[in-house]
């Protein structure tokens, strides 16, 4: 059973130009999720890329380098896109598909979510939550507004905080999502959970780490 993680990083970021190798407390925002694969029980950390830079970085930290085609790399592209040709050229049987903007996962995380694969087919990492009177920007509520629910009588509900997926390849190529059949969830606390989308975020986790 061949266990490998893979890291997209594409250098074309928008929102902050070079967004996976920003500096971070003077460490490049992506050798964080690489050293925490190192760390976990995955077999071989990839790096899908398109960009020289990212590949040197995450080549000196000890990842091996897949190059992802122009086509792959645009703004549009979708990271399905990216692990389908991943798992087209990259031999292997269970994936975890890691994102470089969550640098606060820890690898005991990773490790879980792996034994978890014994009884699911995909699983991934979310936070709990507790119920919160959502309304629209419309102004319309997501709840009946006649019968407000008391926090304690509400079920606690779980958000996908993207820092990792586990799949199977064969679940991957079969159904092109990073999470199929029947799955299952890897809780982190919430504040492990932060990601980096906005400067604002990186100044945020640079107080966390």
């Amino acid at each position: 059973m061949k266990i490998i993680s893979v890291i997209l990083a594409r250098g074309g970021s928008k929102g902050i130009p070079k967004k996976n190798i920003i500096d971070l407390n003077k460490e490049p925002l992506i050798s964080y999720t690489i050293k925490t694969s190192l760390m976990s029980k995955v077999s071989e950390t990839w790096v899908s890329t398109d960009d020289q830079e990212i590949a040197n970085i995450s080549d000196n930290l000890g990842a091996s380098i897949l190059w992802r085609p122009p086509n792959l790399s645009i703004d549009t592209s979708q990271s399905e896109e990216a692990l389908l040709h991943f798992a087209d050229n990259v031999d292997f049987d269970i994936l975890v598909f890691i994102q470089p903007t969550s640098p606060l996962l820890e690898y005991k995380y990773i490790n879980k979510g792996l034994t978890m694969m014994d009884k699911y087919d995909s699983v991934f990492s979310a936070y709990e939550e507790h119920w919160q009177p959502i309304w629209s920007k419309e102004g319309i509520p997501t709840w009946d507004i006649n019968n407000r629910p008391r926090r304690q009588d509400v079920g606690s509900i779980y958000i996908e905080n993207g820092a990792f997926y586990i799949t199977t390849k064969n679940n991957l190529l079969k159904n092109k999502l990073r999470y199929s059949g029947n799955i299952g969830i890897v809780e982190m606390p919430q504040e492990k959970s932060f990601q980096v989308d906005t400067y604002d975020d990186l100044k945020l986790i640079k107080k966390l780490i």
